[in-house]
């Protein structure tokens, strides 16, 4: 006759001891890192260890051009002069459009944008932001911009202006110049009890874009009234 199972030989899933450690501990092991590239994988584990190092002791990580059919990204440490590359499947088939408070603005040819911290882990949130509408891609391009098939086209006209009725998709690397020039941060998105706002300058616009993060409403343009275009946006 077949025994029954003993309950004290079950196995159990194994509890994940990285986010037990005490926060003290965490802060004691982060301060005698001795590298950039430490703090970044340390970081990367779980997101107690990402809030225990600050990077503001390890100098300015800059992110090098990527390529976007790739999912490798490369960063240059100033203080230790050398590169540091990390596998980031997020960064896939977008492109960048802005950095801040440590986050990165990516978007994709559907004009969709994605905030991303880097360093933060593969558990790490990623903060959705609603993707270019109507209204927006109405102020930010000076031609006939439409969605088709959920891609951007643009019907340029021609000297007789004559509107390209079949127009040609426009690629990644042009989504910069025809939506979101750069995003800028006024505070972390995942921050706690901080209101986060991007605000974006637009392709050929003199107005600008802003959207408070979590609130679920689309962008909305702000008429800056300027004669000349914009340089960048600076959060004071």
């Amino acid at each position: 006759m077949a025994q029954p199972p003993n309950p004290k030989r079950r196995s159990l899933p194994l509890p994940d001891w990285r986010s037990g450690l005490p926060e003290d501990l965490l802060e004691s092991i982060g301060q005698h890192l001795a590298s950039g590239h430490d703090a970044a994988s340390f970081r990367s584990a779980c997101s107690p260890w990402c809030a225990a190092v600050l990077f503001v002791t390890f100098g300015p990580l800059l992110l090098l051009p990527f390529d976007p059919d790739s999912d490798r990204v490369s960063f240059y440490c100033v203080l230790e002069k050398k590169v540091l590359s990390k596998t980031l499947p997020d960064v896939h088939g977008k492109v960048s459009c802005g950095s801040s408070c440590g986050w990165l603005a990516l978007m994709d040819e559907a004009a969709s944008v994605m905030l991303l911290n880097p360093c933060a882990g593969a558990r790490a949130p990623r903060v959705e932001l609603p993707p270019a509408g109507e209204h927006v891609v109405a102020v930010s391009s000076s031609e006939r911009v439409s969605r088709v098939h959920g891609r951007w086209v643009l019907h340029p006209t021609n000297d007789y202006e004559d509107v390209d009725a079949a127009g040609r998709a426009i690629k990644l690397e042009d989504m910069r110049d025809m939506f979101f020039r750069e995003i800028v941060l006024s505070a972390p998105p995942d921050a706690a009890r901080r209101e986060c706002v991007a605000m974006a300058m637009l392709g050929c616009s003199t107005e600008v874009a802003f959207y408070w993060v979590g609130v679920n409403s689309p962008w909305t343009l702000l008429d800056t009234k300027l004669e000349f275009s914009m340089g960048s946006i600076v959060h004071c």
